[in-house]
């Protein structure tokens, strides 16, 4: 089996903090077999790629997304003033999700796979809705996965606000019939491993409690995790205390649906109870800083005290540089008590995520460990070394710093450039994007 040697490679790890220089990397098919000096000798038949001391670290994973927005941005639809999250969600995201169809999805999944890639992520947890389209949408997402070489999962939002029981239904079915597309997937062996699944819900307040009997149902039936937004807004929380007398994560938890799986994005407002629970389950919290400020919905002022938590972007493109600094500066303008070390252990805990789900391991380079790297040509104006790591990317590195990136042992972008021409799919984008925008002003 063929290999490839990183050579003179300076790795570094966000957690544990760990940099090396002069260090090679052998890959054999998917994975990391060998990390060490002059490894040339003992692998005499591998392809040697000279790293010239390149930075090598473990990819980076944005733990919340949305692709289907990805032809949102400088959108030209009548959109209606929206002063509140609500509005917001109504006037503008919940016509464009029914606006999308299966030309859409697949550019805005294109769009938003080459752009992740090209920001040194190696993996996006995506979440989806098109109440429209959906139906075979999550193959869909796949597919533009695929054709990029993002690594990822998907899943369909399940909700009754447009449809009912009906849309309840449908949607729940194609969380299932896609969890199930991906087993089949798994035991032909005839394209790579890189989709997975979860099961998707909207949010609490969406959600009936038949709806949530049937997610249970689904998590129970094809051994997948629940991945929902949760307290993005106060509102959230005053609809469960309205209508059901309950915490949000009390109530999910009724239904089986809190495990070491399950990712709940925002959590602004999660009670303390809600919080011990999530932890007492061993599950995760997505914080996705730069969204809630663009939306206006508050600061989670609780972050310090989750088990696992993660950052996303919820929607904001897949910068995770970008990411970190926005959630590590609104954290301390907020008078918070944490450090960039701490937002880059929670940056590396996305690959935690994908051990969960991958049944693999991701996160170092170390023997037995997914061939999934990013590769930066940084220079570093100042000593970098494991105890700095977080503070030269809060503070230095960025995206643009992105030279090359490997995802299950394949270079899918190498010296800035992609394997394929990305400007007949920008141009077509735009104009499946001009479509869509019409559609959206066809729509209450």
């Amino acid at each position: 089996m063929s290999q490839l040697l990183l050579k003179n490679a300076t790795i570094a790890q966000l957690y544990p903090a760990m940099v090396q220089e002069n260090v090679d990397i052998v890959i054999e098919h998917t994975d990391i077999v060998a990390v060490g000096h002059d490894l040339c000798h003992q692998y005499p038949q591998a392809k040697i790629k000279e790293m010239h001391g390149k930075l090598v670290m473990p990819g980076m994973v944005c733990s919340h997304n949305h692709f289907y927005s990805g032809l949102s941005r400088g959108i030209q639809a009548n959109i209606a003033p929206s002063p509140d999250f609500i509005s917001t969600l109504k006037n503008l995201w919940w016509r464009l999700d029914r606006a999308l169809d299966e030309e859409s999805l697949y550019y805005s999944g294109l769009i938003c796979a080459m752009e992740a890639i090209r920001s040194g992520c190696t993996a996006v947890i995506d979440h989806h809705a098109s109440p429209n389209y959906i139906a075979g949408s999550l193959s869909q997402l796949r597919n533009a996965f695929l054709k990029v070489g993002l690594r990822g999962m998907t899943c369909f939002e399940t909700t009754d606000r447009n449809g009912g029981q009906q849309e309840l239904q449908a949607s729940v079915e194609e969380n299932i019939r896609f969890a199930r597309e991906i087993d089949r997937a798994r035991e032909t062996g005839k394209e790579p491993y890189l989709v997975e699944a979860h099961i998707g819900a909207h949010a609490p307040f969406t959600v009936t409690d038949e709806g949530l009997s049937m997610l249970s149902e689904a998590v129970k039936a094809t051994g997948r995790g629940l991945h929902i937004h949760a307290a993005e807004d106060s509102y959230d929380v005053s609809h469960s205390h309205h209508h059901y007398g309950k915490d949000l994560l009390v109530r999910l938890a009724e239904f089986d649906l809190i495990d070491s799986k399950t990712l709940i994005a925002h959590g602004l407002y999660l009670s303390d109870a809600d919080i011990a629970l999530l932890n007492e389950h061993d599950g995760f919290l997505v914080h996705n800083a730069r969204s809630n400020m663009n939306n206006h919905v508050g600061y989670n002022h609780k972050l310090t005290r989750y088990r696992n938590l993660a950052l996303g972007t919820d929607g904001i493109g897949s910068d995770m540089f970008e990411e970190l600094k926005f959630a590590f500066f609104k954290h301390r303008d907020a008078g918070g008590p944490l450090w960039p070390d701490s937002f880059a252990r929670a940056l590396s805990n996305g690959n935690t995520l994908l051990s969960r789900n991958f049944n693999a391991q991701f996160g170092r380079i170390a023997e037995g460990y997914k061939a999934d790297l990013t590769v930066c040509d940084y220079l570093p104006p100042t000593p970098l070394v494991a105890e700095n790591i977080a503070g030269h990317i809060a503070f230095g590195m960025g995206s643009s710093s992105v030279h090359s990136v490997m995802v299950n042992g394949v270079m899918v972008y190498e010296n800035r450039e992609f394997t394929f021409d990305c400007e007949p799919i920008f141009a077509e984008a735009r104009n499946v994007a001009a479509k869509m925008w019409k559609r959206m002003d066809g729509l209450d």
